[in-house]
């Protein structure tokens, strides 16, 4: 009998990119989790989670992925020299740790930038408000993202961290005119106050769902669109609020 996590009408993989210490892993933990972590490190690897949320009366899962930003870790997603068939998922993993809500996993230098995008329907371009350089770089992660996932793939920047707005080195008006230049949703969000996370993935999971009704509606059916496309299959446990922290999610 199948378990209630697993009844859903969809599921959308929805990566998370940016520098590192931007915040993308506590912005995972606080959506899937309710939970935020003070001392951050720096995620090792790749890290996903789960959570089903309601769009227009249908369920909706989404399988969202964290990657290691920095540049020590860009073996993680850097193209290979070999066969292009590679096949990532078989990749060997030399860490894999989980818990009822997660799964972390550090894998081999082969995983490759396509593989990490590799059914992708929704992406969050995460860069730190107090720091200016994390805003700049969001045009090369943009690019690195036209370069790999799925054109179709829906796009939001994320500039997180409002609550240190005394610390503001990125306008708010210059990060939406650099949305609406490149054809992007824009929000500021804080993992650590909780402001505008639901929102972010609400919107970006309704955005997904609205396209995916067009196109069934419409007839068509690109598989490398389809909700279930390339999606590794997990069991984790249901997303419930929580105020124990949490060792798997650390804050990135």
């Amino acid at each position: 009998m199948a378990s209630r996590e697993d009844e859903y009408d969809y599921l959308f993989k929805v990566v998370l990119i940016g520098d590192s210490g931007v915040g993308k892993s506590n912005l995972l933990s606080r959506f899937t989790r309710n939970e935020f972590n003070l001392e951050s490190k720096s995620t090792i690897g790749v890290e996903f989670a789960t959570r089903s949320i309601q769009v227009e009366g249908k369920t909706v899962k989404a399988q969202i992925w964290d990657t290691a930003g920095q540049e020590r870790y860009r073996a993680i997603t850097s193209p290979p020299s070999g066969d292009e068939t590679f096949s990532w998922v078989r990749a060997p993993l030399s860490v894999a740790r989980l818990c009822c809500h997660c799964v972390t996993l550090t894998l081999a230098p082969l995983l490759v930038r396509r593989r990490y995008y590799r059914g992708a329907v929704g992406a969050l371009l995460v860069y730190d408000i107090a720091k200016h350089l994390t805003y700049e770089n969001a045009e090369r992660w943009l690019k690195e993202l036209q370069d790999h996932a799925d054109n179709n793939i829906v796009i939001m920047l994320v500039g997180n961290k409002s609550d240190l707005r005394h610390l503001r080195a990125v306008p708010t008006d210059e990060a939406k005119a650099f949305a609406e230049k490149h054809g992007l949703s824009f929000l500021e969000t804080s993992a650590l106050d909780s402001s505008n996370v639901e929102l972010a993935f609400q919107t970006i999971l309704t955005a997904i769902y609205h396209i995916m009704s067009q196109r069934q509606m419409s007839g068509r059916n690109d598989s490398d669109f389809s909700p279930n496309s390339n999606v590794v299959p997990i069991t984790v446990q249901p997303t419930q609020t929580s105020n124990k922290q949490s060792s798997c999610c650390q804050g990135n």
